[in-house]
């Protein structure tokens, strides 16, 4: 991975910043202080961009490894929705199970449950030749529906859209009454660590990179690339589906119809801004779950809130799509960036 075009983006991400709160009429000064305040300025504001980044870099670090492999997945918000849903069923099942068991097992079950959604997409395209990033598309809204009707219908507990809520002792271990820091913030760093090892230290990820990078060769070498796009499918849906066990299971302890909160589609920006890369997605998730956080505490003192950050990153997915269509119309594309290393390609 490049860091140098991840700290670009990060750099160029704070230009952004700048100019919105121009545009907004803020100042500058004044409105930074607010943001570094509420992202950095004390341990409590450190452990909330902690909170908002881990969600983020996690499904991040999921739908990069779905375009690394070709497959362009831009349902992670369907297969975060199907996690939740799931864990959520789950749990009107196995209620009477001890926490201890029970909240394991309810993470586990959303990131099946993520993992399905996905590999339905990818058997949709290799299969049935529909393009991946139709299908997914269009399941993000049908789970969405769906979830709009379950919590409202068969899962819902009580007056309001929500379903019931679990037990404490299957909610993840908080290390602070202050804080909503919790141990899943660790998990998703570990994961998408764990995650980088795998498509760029082991033969299976350089497989998942080639299938990805030329179908072509990787069919010449006798791999069926369809099926490696559809492993990845799948793997790319269980971090969206592990990144709503982890929120279920440790800060919302039910299920609504905001419980999605767009993290899907934030994370494609933050896994553009990683360079499609996990490690990047780590530096990246952690750059927008601190604006997350200093943009809330913007808000307690101005009119813009955290509608700043949407715009951002509206901003940032099209400047970042706008230099990918100006590098592949130069001649010379050897500079542009592949998910294959230098000493790869050349074996």
């Amino acid at each position: 991975m490049r860091w140098t075009s991840v700290l670009l983006g990060i750099a160029g991400l704070f230009v952004m910043l700048i100019v919105v709160l121009l545009a907004f009429g803020l100042p500058i000064q004044e409105s930074l202080h607010y943001i570094y305040e509420g992202a950095l300025g004390s341990p409590v504001a450190q452990a909330r961009s902690l909170v908002r980044a881990a969600p983020l870099m996690l499904c991040a670090v999921g739908i990069s490894i779905a375009w690394r492999s070709g497959a362009f997945n831009i349902g992670g918000e369907g297969q975060f929705v199907a996690g939740g849903l799931l864990a959520a069923t789950s749990y009107v099942l196995f209620k009477s199970l001890p926490g201890g068991v029970l909240g394991p097992l309810l993470i586990l079950v959303s990131a099946l449950g993520g993992a399905l959604y996905a590999a339905f997409a990818g058997w949709l395209q290799v299969r049935r030749g529909v393009l991946v990033v139709v299908s997914t598309i269009l399941l993000n809204f049908i789970a969405l529906q769906i979830l709009n009707y379950a919590v409202s219908g068969p899962l819902k507990s009580g007056p309001l859209p929500l379903t019931e809520r679990i037990p404490e002792a299957a909610m993840l271990l908080k290390f602070s009454n202050r804080t909503d820091f919790h141990v899943g913030v660790i998990a998703a760093i570990i994961v998408s660590v764990g995650m980088a090892f795998w498509m760029f230290g082991t033969s299976f990820g350089f497989r998942q990179r080639l299938v990805g990078e030329s179908p072509e060769l990787a069919r010449t070498l006798g791999m069926d690339a369809g099926r490696w796009q559809l492993g990845a499918m799948a793997l790319s849906g269980a971090l969206c589906g592990l990144t709503a066990g982890i929120e279920y299971t440790a800060l919302s302890g039910q299920v609504g119809v905001s419980f999605a909160q767009g993290i899907g589609f934030l994370a494609i920006p933050v896994a553009l801004m990683g360079g499609l890369h996990p490690a990047g997605c780590i530096a990246s998730g952690l750059v927008f779950g601190a604006l997350f956080a200093g943009t809330e505490n913007l808000a307690r003192y101005s009119t813009g809130g955290t509608s700043l950050i949407y715009i951002i990153q509206g901003i940032a997915v099209l400047s970042l799509l706008a230099l990918g269509a100006v590098r592949k119309s130069r001649p010379n594309v050897a500079d542009a960036p592949s998910p294959l290393t230098e000493g790869e390609a050349a074996a």
